[in-house]
């Protein structure tokens, strides 16, 4: 099928999510990725910075101000607050941004100080980026010139609980843990991703105090939940990729086991990129280097308090679903073709 061509760029090109975009990009039938900027490995070929690139791009590493770029939709895969800045030149530009940092999900200014430990360059603007989780926003994603990509633990969290949330399920006290790997730190090193400790260590990080914390909060109760409290604990995996997420909450006892279920079939059942499980329950192996979220549901006994426990299932690739594939799924709707222009891979196995 034939489709109008986009002129798009990636800025920070050089980072595990630049890296993703490009590769996702490269072989788009919708697009013409036209540069690749990064301010590292400037003048060296894409294929020279990432080997599994060759033969699929001839493009260079560039240094451009964003006033030099002549695109129709640029990709930021940049840190935090450098992003928000750099982005809002792009704005000048009239060009559309697609942000894959943390600067725009947050409406609040005072949770991303606590959370992110900065000041918001632009605490007056925060909310003026749709949030760009298809399976709550598509509408609003397509009308947008400006969308910020979710994070990886919050779309595989938020995947594992919107149902719930929309059906009125969900409220008080919600517990999640996610064991997540290797390359949600990003391509710089650091203690925490060096391989021989990594790759035979399972590790909790940043508990209760998740900078994905707010982000999933308001999420799920713009989506529904009611006086939501998250306790979000993230686990370091021994992976390169993937997340598994497990999310416990409470439901009435007098809520049967059926419409349980339900909810996340039905809010799902048109989804192209979610996957409900009817059997067996979500893992890693299954949606490596893929754009689908796996996802299931488990209901408990209802107990002598009167409360039954569910626990929500999911797994998803962190810089895929969770990231740069999420990014280009966005990217489609604004641009008016089918959303999963481009990313309908089937996973590595194993």
């Amino acid at each position: 099928m034939l489709y109008p061509q986009s002129d798009v760029a990636v800025v920070g090109a050089t980072g595990y999510g630049g890296a993703e975009l490009i590769r996702l990009l490269s072989t788009h039938p919708a697009v013409n990725l036209k540069h690749t900027i990064a301010i590292d490995k400037v003048g060296l070929k894409v294929a020279e910075v990432m080997p599994n690139l060759n033969g699929l791009t001839d493009l260079t590493i560039e240094n451009l101000e964003p006033e030099q770029v002549e695109v129709d939709l640029v990709f930021l895969a940049l840190p935090h607050r450098v992003s928000a800045t750099i982005g809002a030149r792009y704005q000048a530009c009239d060009v559309q941004v697609v942000d894959l940092s943390g600067d725009w999900r947050l409406r609040d200014p005072s949770q991303y100080t606590k959370y992110y430990g900065l000041e918001h360059p632009f605490p007056e603007r925060m909310g003026s980026y749709v949030y760009g989780l298809p399976e709550l926003n598509r509408a609003q994603i397509a009308q947008s010139r400006c969308v910020a990509s979710p994070g990886c633990f919050a779309t595989a969290t938020t995947l594992a609980l919107l149902p719930f949330a929309r059906h009125g399920l969900l409220q008080g006290r919600v517990r999640v843990s996610a064991m997540t790997g290797s390359s949600g730190s990003g391509a710089a090193h650091s203690a925490g991703t060096h391989h021989p400790v990594r790759s035979v260590n399972l590790k909790p990080y940043k508990p209760l105090m998740h900078q994905h914390t707010p982000e999933i909060e308001q999420t799920l109760m713009l989506a529904g939940a009611q006086d939501l409290t998250l306790d979000f604990v993230p686990v370091s995996a021994p992976l390169s990729r993937g997340i598994l997420t497990t999310a416990f909450f409470d439901v009435d006892g007098s809520i049967d086991a059926s419409t349980i279920i339900e909810a996340m079939e039905q809010t799902y059942r048109d989804e192209p990129l979610v996957r409900v499980l009817s059997s067996g329950l979500p893992q890693v192996a299954a949606i490596k280097a893929s754009m689908f979220c796996d996802v299931a549901v488990t209901v408990g006994p209802v107990l002598s308090d009167g409360r039954r426990t569910v626990v929500a299932h999911s797994a998803l690739d962190n810089i895929v679903k969770g990231g740069a594939g999420q990014a280009v799924q966005s990217m489609n709707i604004m641009l008016g073709v089918p959303e999963t222009t481009g990313l309908l891979t089937a996973a590595t196995w194993p």
